[in-house]
């Protein structure tokens, strides 16, 4: 006797992206990260953000700018000015980040376009500190492509979060780092299973394939 077949079968984590159910999120790209004078010496990630990263995030943007696929952007920032409201967790680190200041705004290079959503938030994955969530689903969204900063701490945390909650997590590898490529290459393999793993070139060819049908 055949067994009944579950209602929803999928052939590995490759659905279809339809550019009105697309978000491509851009994390914590923002001047106090990359900010080689006042953070701990970290290198290797300064070598990989300026040598191809944040180039491959700008691709990414313009892309989805293109296909008309929301872009939205999330930063660390204190809601208050001395950070009382921040996670434990934040003050534990010593992340400070003035609300309104330099240090929580976009670097430029990535610069916000005028009618996209920009979220502070004060916790490594932004489901657990902002109503990006709520806002998400107003707007349709059901797929989220992740890219920023860092591999193996906010973005492996949000895109664990966002497969518990529903969300299609697509991370694009080659546009996140964090300080050491080991570190970068260790977490990606962790949270492989939470989504679809895809290069910014690979991405960018399936949203031009996706998107014309």
């Amino acid at each position: 006797m055949t067994k009944p077949r579950p209602q929803d079968v999928f052939d590995g984590r490759r659905l279809p992206l339809r550019a009105g159910r697309c978000g491509l999120l851009v994390i914590d790209a923002q001047n106090w990260v990359m900010d080689e004078d006042n953070r701990h010496p970290r290198p290797e990630f300064y070598a990989a953000t300026r040598g191809h990263v944040i180039g491959n995030i700008a691709n990414l943007i313009h892309a989805a700018r293109g296909h008309g696929v929301e872009v939205i952007y999330t930063v660390m920032e204190n809601f208050t000015e001395n950070g009382r409201d921040r996670s434990l967790d934040y003050k534990l680190s010593g992340f400070f980040i003035p609300k309104g200041s330099r240090d929580a705004k976009v670097i430029d290079a990535l610069a916000p376009g005028g009618d996209e959503m920009v979220i502070p938030k004060t916790s490594s994955s932004l489901f657990n500190s902002t109503n990006f969530e709520y806002l998400v689903r107003n707007i349709g969204l059901d797929t989220i492509m992740v890219a920023g900063f860092l591999t193996d701490q906010c973005v492996d945390h949000t895109i664990r979060d966002g497969a518990d909650r529903g969300f299609h997590m697509i991370c694009v590898s080659d546009a996140c780092a964090t300080d050491t490529h080991a570190r970068h290459e260790a977490a990606l393999n962790a949270f492989k299973g939470y989504c679809r793993m895809e290069t910014t070139k690979s991405l960018l060819a399936a949203m031009n394939e996706d998107f014309a049908r």
